[in-house]
């Protein structure tokens, strides 16, 4: 039976795409009170999306789905000036979506893509939309199923006056955190707005800003992940902790400066059985290939563009590349070995066996490490915001970071407060609060990287972090004579250390003989 088509102007926004995050957002929503449009290229998943969602379920919200069968009915649904969110695949998808939408849009209209687009794809989009008279707005969206559903993080890009039509909005269905401790307040979620909360989302920049930050914050949780995985591999393999007990280990992690939701979900993941009839450790069964999406690839390539160093990113980009090998892994492990215990032997070095002062070794290599993964992204955005003139405030950002999103976690308040005490911080490692940190913990975190190295477990992400972390503080680096050689073999000069900046030098390089100086 087709769907009824709705009245004109009964619904307060729409929504394009019933996919997982779609039919999320569109329910959270409802349940902060308004009234909303959908709409689904297939209308089976429509009509099947509103009976299992009929009025009675949004209680005396006031919010509530209207449904459309035609795009046409969609947009007439929605009261002007219109705000539509579209949540489809990005690339081609979207830009169809836009296209079939633009004819039925009037001057003032709003559109909102809350997928993972490309950032240069949103400015292009913005740029196009805006010389139709339309508005666009490119949001990150992060928090995966259940942020859509109870509060995500929303990192919202475009015009001040796009986002003055979004605000009421995103502010409403965001995750909400305490204004003093930053923590996120449980309960924010269906018909039930918090008062006195903080919302997780705040206007990010012009065009394609909001887009960047959101792929910013994936290049992170990639880093994030990689990290508590070596911290879970290094006890698994060094110490020979048994999955149960590792669970028992973050969630006490969790309990103090690490606090955050993926070492929460890790500590529930090491606790539990398959199901599948083995009764092994559920996390033993899981085959260790992982996958991806496309934007850590995407960060580290912004990285490249820009000349930031952002090395624990990529390593954690590359960490998975070569996990997807797992055939080509399995046959090297067959002719490929490692030290042995007596080789070691040899050079004095001895692996020890004190299980209790290894963890909590572990768990200051992984703070540590956090540190800078996270200090080489908010560099990479400060970066991003001066090379396109977005004026990206640091500290604002790392807020939004608190609820509703993946990395969310208790340390993004140190960064917050880490950009109140400094807005032009350079560098997060040069805070005094991670000064002290790393200050306090960087024994036990080279303890952890050596022992690794000694026992063949490769601990990349750990490992980089703490070169970017030498490498930063190093007043001299070996790049003289990288400079030196690059002059060399193709005269691309060098600066010398006794005349100011920016003066280049080129050198004669006889096959024998003194060089001959030139300017």
């Amino acid at each position: 039976m087709p769907l009824p088509v709705p009245p004109a102007n009964s619904a307060n926004v729409g929504l394009i795409g019933l996919e997982v995050m779609g039919k999320n957002l569109a329910l959270n929503m409802a349940d902060h009170g308004f009234k909303v449009a959908v709409y689904n290229r297939t209308t089976a998943k429509t009509e099947k999306f509103i009976e299992e969602n009929p009025p009675a379920v949004f209680g005396t919200t006031g919010g509530g789905l209207v449904a459309s069968e035609q795009l046409k009915n969609f947009v007439a649904s929605i009261a002007k000036p219109r705000r539509i969110v579209i949540l489809v695949k990005a690339g081609g998808p979207t830009d169809a979506t836009i296209d079939a939408l633009v004819p039925l849009l009037d001057k003032g209209d709003l559109i909102v893509d809350g997928g993972n687009a490309e950032w240069q794809d949103t400015q292009r989009r913005e740029k196009a939309l805006g010389e139709k008279g339309l508005l666009f707005v490119g949001s990150g969206v992060s928090g995966g199923e259940l942020g859509a559903r109870f509060g995500p993080s929303l990192m919202p890009g475009g015009k001040p006056e796009a986002w003055k039509l979004l605000e009421p909005v995103w502010t409403r269905i965001a995750a909400k955190v305490d204004a003093k401790t930053g923590k996120p307040i449980d309960g924010a979620a269906p018909a039930k707005p918090v008062s006195g909360g903080v919302p997780c989302t705040t206007f990010i920049g012009p065009d394609g800003a909001g887009h960047y930050v959101k792929m910013v914050h994936n290049g992170i949780e990639y880093g994030d992940m990689q990290l508590i995985c070596e911290a879970y591999h290094f006890m698994r393999d060094v110490l020979g902790l048994k999955p149960k007990a590792m669970s028992e280990i973050f969630a006490d992690w969790n309990a103090g400066e690490l606090d955050s939701f993926l070492i929460e979900i890790t500590a529930d993941i090491l606790q539990q059985t398959d199901t599948g009839g083995t009764r092994k450790a559920f996390v033993d069964i899981v085959l260790d290939a992982a996958g991806q999406k496309g934007t850590g690839k995407w960060t580290i390539n912004s990285a490249l563009d820009l000349g930031v160093p952002a090395a624990t990113m990529a390593e954690a980009v590359f960490a998975r590349n070569i996990s997807a090998i797992k055939e080509q892994r399995v046959a090297a492990s067959k002719k490929l070995k490692g030290a042995t215990p007596a080789s070691l032997a040899a050079f004095g070095i001895t692996l020890g066996k004190k299980k209790t002062d290894w963890v909590e070794c572990v768990r200051g290599a992984l703070y540590c490490s956090k540190i800078c993964s996270y200090a080489q992204g908010f560099a990479l955005m400060a970066a991003a915001s001066k090379a396109q003139n977005w004026n990206l405030k640091l500290g604002e950002v790392a807020s939004i970071f608190r609820g509703g999103c993946i990395i969310r976690a208790r340390f993004l308040q140190k960064i917050t407060d880490a950009y109140s005490r400094d807005a032009q911080l350079a560098n997060l490692l040069l805070d005094p609060y991670f000064i002290g940190v790393i200050k306090k913990q960087q024994v036990a975190w080279r303890a952890v990287v050596a022992r690794a190295a000694v026992a063949g477990i490769p601990v990349p992400a750990f490992s980089s972090a703490l070169a970017y972390f030498d490498s930063y503080r190093a007043a001299r680096l070996p790049a003289n004579l990288l400079q030196a050689q690059r002059d060399y073999f193709g005269a691309h000069t060098f600066e010398r250390t006794d005349t100011p900046r920016g003066q280049f030098f080129h050198v004669d390089w006889p096959e024998k003989g003194r060089p001959q100086l030139k300017m």
